[in-house]
């Protein structure tokens, strides 16, 4: 069984981090994002292939996984000539598949039982499969409609207060028949929540639904990827560093240089090379990446900093997230919300 992951975004909603970082590859604490996602597949032992779905910097995301062998499982890319929609790559990507196979969205991290997804997907001996999950807003998606035998039968696209007769959202996550691949237009923009799931209900063929009430989130603004972070720090979600009876405490590198005076309130996670000096205080929820330097007296409070950042001496930053290679000069402060890319340099006394 193979598995299509469509990883071929730009990820404009987490710009400037992602002008020089693909979405699939932007860090979880240590690891990139698309670990997570091909452990989740590695634990179906019939998926034998995962196909990436690419268009934006491929070359960056092969650099990262190779051929999969090191993951202990087989990784294809296919690259769109040009960017083609969630149903025109699916076609593209799955264009020899003869058996089921199982696509995700490539911003998506969740715990689901694929096992029982797929396990639904045969005994309704289903043409699709889409995952649903609830969520505590309806007004602010579009939501899928099913009958009370698990059957879609409509999407409603961001419906009126009197229009809400469900509160289940596509999760991204789908189990799909490659014969009905024929009715996504060759090499054409398409959109397979718009366009091919339609056409299933339409032709009354059999498409079910599978609603997932456990953990999901879309990393794809700012306010969710640091979201995902602190999940995981407080064991909403099980992911490596912090997983059994770890969350809330500091994870520190071996290699981690604290000096007398300075301060870490948990839960924080420090990376390989990370320097914090005298006086410096590393408050709840932040996360240091490589080699990144905190200055004397400075405050990192809730933040994300990538790799090699350095913050100067007495500098504040406050819940913001920052990409590799930046600079905070002395006693510069960044304020709640704030999203700096690569290579940026506050001065000395700025503030946001």
């Amino acid at each position: 069984m193979k598995a299509i992951l469509l990883a071929g975004g730009k990820g404009t909603r987490l710009r400037p981090l992602t002008m020089h970082t693909p979405k699939p590859i932007v860090p979880i604490f240590n690891r990139p994002f698309l670990h997570y996602q091909i452990d989740l597949l590695k634990q179906v032992p019939e998926i034998d292939e995962v196909i990436l779905s690419l268009n934006y910097q491929p070359r960056r995301i092969e650099d990262v996984f190779g051929d999969g062998s090191q993951l202990g499982i087989k990784i294809r890319y296919v690259v769109e000539p040009t960017p083609l929609g969630t149903g025109g790559a699916v076609r593209y990507a799955g264009e020899s598949l003869t058996e089921s196979v199982i696509v995700l969205n490539g911003d998506v991290l969740t715990q689901i039982d694929l096992g029982a997804v797929i396990g639904l997907h045969r005994e309704r001996q289903a043409r699709a499969t889409i995952v649903l999950t609830p969520v505590e807003n309806p007004a602010a998606y579009g939501l899928v409609e099913t009958d009370g035998a698990g059957n879609v039968r409509r999407f409603l696209e961001k419906p009126g207060a009197d229009e809400i007769t469900c509160d289940t959202i596509n999760a991204g996550i789908y189990v799909l028949e490659p014969e009905t691949f024929e009715r996504i237009p060759k090499d054409t923009a398409w959109s397979i929540e718009r366009s091919y799931f339609p056409s299933l209900v339409e032709r009354g063929e059999t498409f079910v639904a599978y609603t997932h009430r456990g953990y999901w989130i879309d990393i794809g603004t700012p306010e969710k990827y640091t979201q995902v972070h602190r999940d995981i720090m407080d064991g909403r979600y099980q992911a490596p560093p912090y997983m059994g009876g770890d969350a809330g405490r500091v994870w520190r590198a071996a290699d981690v240089r604290v000096e007398d005076g300075a301060s870490i309130e948990g839960p924080a996670f420090l990376d390989e090379g990370v320097v914090v000096k005298a006086g410096a205080r590393i408050g709840a929820y932040t996360v240091l990446g490589r080699r990144c330097h905190v200055e004397e007296d400075a405050a990192v409070r809730g933040s994300i900093v990538w790799a090699n950042s350095r913050i100067g001496r007495e500098a504040v930053v406050q819940d913001a997230l920052l990409g590799r290679h930046c600079h905070i000069g002395r006693g510069a402060s960044i304020g709640a919300g704030a999203v700096l890319g690569d290579k940026s340099v506050m001065t000395d006394c700025s503030r946001t």
